[in-house]
C-alpha cells in the first residue's frame, strides 16, 4: 500500500525536507515566546533588586538559627523547579506566562547569591557582582534575540501558534479575545498545508469568557499603548537622544569619579567605557541629524545608539560603581521602549499601505476579469 493510498501526503522535495532543521525536529518557535521571554528576565531583574533593597533595610536577617542558614538561592532553587513543573505538566499557552513569572522570581533569587559562589569566602558582597548579573541577563537577552529577533517567523510556525491556542480551546473554549489572537496567527500563516483544517477547528471551538489572566499580556499592552501615545508628539525624538545622552554621560562621570578615588579597576576598562559611550552618543547625533529627512533610518540608529549602552557602556559602569548603575540602566530601557514603539508604528503603518496596495491591485485585476479583459479584434 502507497503512502498517498493509506491517507498520509506524500513527500515532496519542497516539503517538509527543505524546511529548516528545527522544524523537521519539531520545534517551532512560539510566535509569543518574545514577550514571555522579556516577562521571564524584567522579573529577574527586579526580584534581584527587590530582594536587594528589603535585605538592606531588613539589615541582612538569616532565616534559620544553630548554625543553620537558610540562603534565598534555595527558594530561588524551588521557585525555578515549580516553573519547570508547570511547564511540563500543562499543554497549551495558558500556563506559559505564569510559568514565566514563577522562574524569573526564583531566577532572580538565585542569580542575586552569585557572589557566594564565585568567591572562596562565600562573600555575598562581592564587588564585581552586578556586573556579573548584569552580563548574564545581556547574554540571554542575546540569545533571546538570536533565536527569536534575526530571523522573522515562518508561516508554519505561525500555522502551529494558532494550533497551540487550540490546545486550551478544546477543553476550556475560547473568550473572544483568544479567539481572535489564534485567528490572526493563522491569517499571519497564510496558506499553508494544514491552514484550513486548523481554521475549521478554532471555528468548531465553543465559547467561554473563564481564563487564566495573563499578567504579562496585560501589562505588555499596558506599556506598548503608554509608549505609542509618547511617541505620536514631535518633540520625542530630541528628548530620546537627550534622556540618552544624559545617562551615557551620567555614566562616563561616574566610571571617572570612581577610577580617580581610586578604585581598583584596570585601565582598559575605563578605555572601553568611554569609547563605547562616544559610540552611543555619534550613532545618537547622526540618527537626530537625520530624523527629518529620515524617520525610520533615524530610528534605526537611536535603537542601535541604544544597544551599544545597554550591552557595553552600562557592563563597565555597573562594574565600576556597582548597584548604582541602575538608574542609568533605567533610563535606557525606557529610551529603548520608545525607539521600539515608534518603529513598530512605523512598521505596521507601512503594512497597512502595502495591503492596501495589494487590495487595489486586486479589485483592478477583478474589475479586468469581470470586463472580459480587452477586446481581441
Amino acid at each position: 500500500m502507497s503512502t498517498a493510498s493509506a491517507g498520509r501526503p506524500a513527500a515532496s522535495p519542497s516539503g517538509v525536507a527543505q524546511r529548516p532543521v528545527l522544524l523537521r525536529w519539531g520545534m517551532p518557535r512560539d510566535p509569543a515566546a518574545s514577550r514571555h521571554l522579556a516577562a521571564f528576565l524584567v522579573t529577574t531583574v527586579a526580584s534581584v533588586l527587590l530582594t536587594r533593597a528589603f535585605l538592606a533595610a531588613a539589615g541582612y536577617p538569616q532565616i534559620g538559627g544553630g548554625g543553620l542558614h537558610v540562603a534565598h538561592v534555595l527558594w530561588g532553587g524551588l521557585l525555578m523547579a515549580l516553573a519547570f513543573v508547570l511547564l511540563l505538566s500543562f499543554a497549551g499557552p495558558v500556563v506559559r506566562p505564569l510559568g514565566a513569572l514563577v522562574g524569573g522570581v526564583g531566577f532572580g533569587l538565585f542569580i542575586d547569591e552569585i557572589g557566594k559562589f564565585v568567591t572562596s569566602d562565600n562573600d555575598y558582597f562581592y564587588e564585581p557582582t552586578a556586573a556579573l548579573i548584569y552580563v548574564t541577563v545581556v547574554a540571554l537577552v542575546l540569545i533571546a534575540e538570536a533565536l527569536h529577533g534575526r530571523r522573522p517567523h515562518r508561516p508554519e510556525e505561525y500555522l502551529a501558534g494558532a494550533a497551540d491556542h487550540a490546545v486550551s480551546g478544546l477543553t476550556g473554549g475560547f473568550t473572544p479575545r483568544t479567539r481572535d489572537e489564534a485567528h490572526g496567527l493563522l491569517e499571519r500563516a497564510g496558506d499553508v498545508p494544514g491552514a484550513q483544517e486548523v481554521r475549521r477547528l478554532l471555528d468548531e471551538i465553543e465559547e467561554d469568557h473563564a481564563e487564566l489572566p495573563n499578567v504579562v499580556d496585560r501589562s505588555a499592552a499596558l506599556v506598548v499603548t503608554g509608549f505609542r501615545r509618547l511617541v505620536t508628539a514631535r518633540w520625542v525624538p530630541w528628548v530620546t537622544v537627550g534622556a540618552l545622552l544624559l545617562a551615557t554621560g551620567a555614566g562616563v562621570l561616574q566610571g571617572l569619579l570612581a577610577w580617580s578615588s581610586g578604585t581598583d579597576v584596570p585601565g582598559w576598562m575605563l578605555v572601553a567605557l568611554v569609547v563605547s559611550a562616544g559610540v552611543s552618543t555619534l550613532v545618537a547625533l547622526v540618527g537626530l541629524a537625520v530624523v527629518r529627512r529620515n524617520r525610520p533610518r533615524a530610528y534605526r540608529l537611536f535603537r542601535r545608539a541604544v544597544l551599544v549602552s545597554l550591552l557595553v557602556t552600562q557592563v563597565f559602569v555597573f562594574r565600576l560603581q556597582e548597584w548604582a548603575a541602575t538608574a542609568g540602566l533605567l533610563v535606557d530601557l525606557v529610551v529603548l521602549g520608545l525607539v521600539v514603539a515608534e518603529l513598530s508604528q512605523m512598521e505596521a503603518a507601512e503594512a497597512r499601505r502595502e495591503a492596501a496596495a495589494r487590495e487595489a491591485e486586486d479589485a483592478r485585476a477583478a474589475g479586468t476579469a469581470s470586463d472580459g479583459g480587452p477586446e481581441v479584434r
